[in-house]
């Protein structure tokens, strides 16, 4: 009897032993397990991200201000200011280099033929040396240009004051053939625009007057070719440049009647004042 009491009694102790280590090991096992849930990124909490420095919104007390947009150049506006264009549809003709004895009374009669009025770019020692052509040019009603006193293609590189007596020497003769003429324009041999050329042009109450379309036929004689040239190159309110001296012109001359009654019937033409 008291054999089974101790054997019974040390099954009791046994089961107790057994349950307490199992209950601990659990107890650990949940432990870890809550740990573990916690720590998961589908379980913690999470709150929008800060917007990165480069795309963040300046503080409310803060004005940024806008950029500023560049100026825009104005329309037509070739180096330094120069015109290039008419500024309307209609077109206009320059003739540069004259007056020529040759070349500058056949122009003229073109020009008359056909009713129009150009702008004629003249050297001052050709108005020197003729200076009743200018007297023509005047009397049909054409514009005049100072072109420089010998086409001095470096002249606007020159010192202010050099340029100034070039200028002034060129309207002097101008207004010797034509006293009181109107010279509203200059233009610089070859387009060697420089500011200190358009700044002494402008003080002498001269615009500086560029071009649009060059034919080249101060180079060329094949009138079909410069004929083509400004044709095909010219647009609403081109100023074309054309040669009436300085060499060969008869190109140019053969050139001009369908010249003319192209760009009449696309654009009209205009005359520059």
């Amino acid at each position: 009897m008291s054999r089974r009491v101790a054997v019974a009694a040390a099954l009791v102790v046994l089961t107790l032993l057994v349950g307490s280590r199992w209950t601990t090991n659990r107890s650990a096992v949940l432990a870890n397990q809550r740990g573990t849930v916690a720590a998961s990124p589908s379980a913690v909490h999470t709150t929008e991200p800060a917007p990165s420095p480069s795309v963040s919104a300046p503080p409310p007390d803060v004005v940024v201000a806008p950029k500023p947009k560049p100026k825009p150049k104005p329309a037509g506006s070739g180096p330094f200011g120069s015109m290039k264009l008419t500024g309307r549809k209609q077109v206009a003709l320059t003739f540069d280099d004259g007056p020529h004895p040759m070349w500058t009374p056949k122009v003229l009669d073109r020009l008359k033929a056909a009713h129009v009025k150009a702008t004629f770019c003249v050297v001052g020692s050709q108005v020197r040396k003729y200076p009743d052509l200018v007297k023509r040019i005047v009397r049909e009603g054409h514009t005049l240009c100072n072109h420089s006193w010998n086409h001095e293609l470096d002249l606007g590189k020159r010192p202010v004051n050099e340029i100034k007596a070039n200028l002034e020497a060129t309207n002097r003769a101008i207004r010797k053939a034509v006293p009181n003429a109107k010279i509203r324009y200059f233009r610089q041999p070859g387009g060697e625009w420089t500011a200190n050329v358009v700044k002494v042009a402008g003080s002498l109450g001269m615009l500086p007057l560029g071009w649009d379309v060059d034919p080249r036929d101060w180079e060329i004689s094949d009138a079909k070719l410069i004929g083509s040239r400004v044709i095909s190159h010219s647009r609403a309110g081109s100023i074309i440049l054309m040669h009436d001296g300085g060499g060969d012109r008869n190109g140019t001359l053969v050139a001009c009647p369908g010249v003319i009654k192209n760009l009449r019937s696309r654009y009209g033409i205009t005359q520059l004042r």
